[in-house]
């Protein structure tokens, strides 16, 4: 079977969507993050802006981490397709792109060297970052000679420290930074923690200046499911493409791109001008908070007991009795109710929001939501749950029950190699999170054999929640009950009590 690459586009051998690629186009943008959203969400815009005429420029791509793509994606000549299917405003959609927008892929833990020529490089205009929940902080850690920094925002601005250095800190050298990452204030957080380590590591006052004047920080919300490589059908549709493309990413028509910044800057990424459904505000919370409570809010609080329960995929949920009576629950009962938004448009949202989450298309597995799930229940989750405690003096009970199914989650053990891993019905599971999260439940798993004990300390462990959650009203019982439940009947049995 063929292969991907560019000369099967520019010979016309594929029956597919794709832009004019072009080595004429400047590389406009860097890329931290090579995961299944970006692709199939920023890329695929900016690929189609490419292909509509009104944007002309290309993608260096960086994984965020050591290990990532670039290898696959040098395989194939930086191209992979974009599989888009369901219903959108009433009409069926199956397409196919092969984005071509990708100029290179690099590893900065081995091609530290080729980033900082990137950052330097005077066409560069826009950072586009997606490193999940958990990617903006700041850890202390030193500014090394030929390094690449561990954090995203250490990079960040060792980057910004090559680009001033290099084009001596003009105005028109600054960058337009467009963090995808979910959680609130990302750009804001994003800028607060650059200007942080220029601090510590007393970089000129000049550099500090032209970070705060200079360089844009937009906040941002993303809104699109993409599942990622559709595994199960893979080999099928190599079949009916001809042509194989192990970095195949499916993803569900809706998108959502709101960027509270500049009306100029949008103009330089007219993303909105392709029909596409990019919004440029001066105040994006009320899209934030509609979005992040109502889908991911859902997404969180019912997956990881779903998937305890025996199922596999979100459509699973829509289609299982008791998971699904579980899910509008929390959905209709618990989170709605406190989304602060005119009644009919946020019982309508969430409406669509379970349409999206029946599409058959979609294949989205419930294993690869429950990545770094502490830190998506605490942005996710828990204003909701805060929320309802102070209207009704006590958590919410399913929301609860989402919290116990979580820690049941998490309760496994180290193995060879470092890996965490729980049991599933006589079957290992990935559990995957930073290494200080599965220390702490590790280390609570293993300790006392007193649920309640267990719940309590780690509810009161201010490292996972940032919080004291045993001081909101009724919310360790809850989930005390609730675990004990789910150790003593099954996930599905308590959720069924519920």
């Amino acid at each position: 079977m063929l292969k991907l690459n560019r000369n099967l586009i520019a010979d016309g051998h594929l029956k597919v969507e794709a832009s004019a690629p072009s080595s004429l186009k400047p590389v406009r943008i860097l890329q931290i993050g090579d995961g299944n959203f970006l692709r199939a969400f920023a890329d695929w815009m900016i690929d189609v802006a490419n292909g509509a005429g009104l944007f002309n420029g290309r993608v260096t791509m960086a994984q965020p981490l050591a290990r990532g793509i670039a290898d696959l994606m040098k395989a194939q000549d930086c191209l992979y397709t974009v599989l888009l299917r369901g219903v959108q405003n009433g009409v069926a959609v199956d397409s196919r792109r092969v984005v071509s927008c990708v100029e290179k892929v690099l590893n900065p833990y081995s091609e530290w060297d080729a980033m900082l020529a990137t950052a330097q490089d005077p066409s560069l205009r826009f950072v586009i970052s997606n490193t999940t929940e958990a990617g903006i902080a700041y850890t202390e850690e030193p500014l090394l000679d030929g390094q690449c920094p561990g954090s995203f925002p250490a990079k960040v601005t060792a980057l910004l420290l090559a680009r001033f250095k290099a084009l001596g800190g003009t105005a028109s050298s600054g960058l337009v930074f467009l963090p995808c990452e979910l959680i609130e204030a990302n750009a804001t957080k994003l800028r607060a923690y650059v200007l942080q380590y220029a601090e510590a590591w007393k970089l000129p006052a000049e550099f500090v200046i032209w970070v705060r004047e200079h360089n844009v920080f937009c906040n941002t919300l993303v809104d699109r499911i993409v599942p990622g490589f559709p595994a199960a059908e893979a080999e099928a549709l190599y079949a009916q493409f001809g042509y194989k493309d192990p970095l195949l990413v499916a993803a569900e028509p809706f998108l959502l791109w709101v960027i509270e910044g500049p009306a100029a800057i949008a103009e330089e990424l007219p993303l909105h001008k392709a029909g596409l459904d990019v919004v440029w505000t001066t105040d994006l919370q009320p899209y934030r908070t509609r979005k992040v409570r109502i889908l991911n809010g859902a997404h969180t609080a019912s997956s990881l007991a779903a998937f305890c329960a025996g199922l596999d995929t979100v459509q699973s949920m829509t289609e299982d009795l008791v998971v699904s009576k579980f899910l509008s629950r929390v959905m209709f009962e618990e989170i709605v109710p406190f989304v602060p938004l005119p009644d009919a448009e946020r019982l309508a949202y969430a409406q669509t929001i379970m349409e999206r989450f029946a599409n058959p298309s979609i294949r989205h597995e419930l294993i690869s939501i429950a990545l770094n799930s502490v830190s998506k229940w605490q942005v996710r989750v828990l204003p909701t749950v805060k929320d309802y405690a102070a209207k009704h003096g006590r958590a919410p009970a399913g929301l609860s029950f989402s919290l116990a199914a979580l820690l049941n989650f998490y309760h496994g053990k180290f193995v060879e190699g470092g890996e965490y891993e729980g049991q599933r019905q006589g079957q290992t599971y990935p559990i995957r999170d930073s290494a200080d999260v599965l220390a702490i439940l590790n280390a609570a798993w293993q300790g006392s054999g007193d649920l309640n004990v267990v719940v309590a300390g780690l509810l009161a462990d201010v490292r996972l929640w940032g919080e004291d959650l045993t001081r909101v009203s009724g919310l360790a019982e809850q989930t005390a009950s609730a675990l004990s439940r789910i150790k003593a009947l099954g996930v599905k049995a308590a959720m069924a009590e519920l």
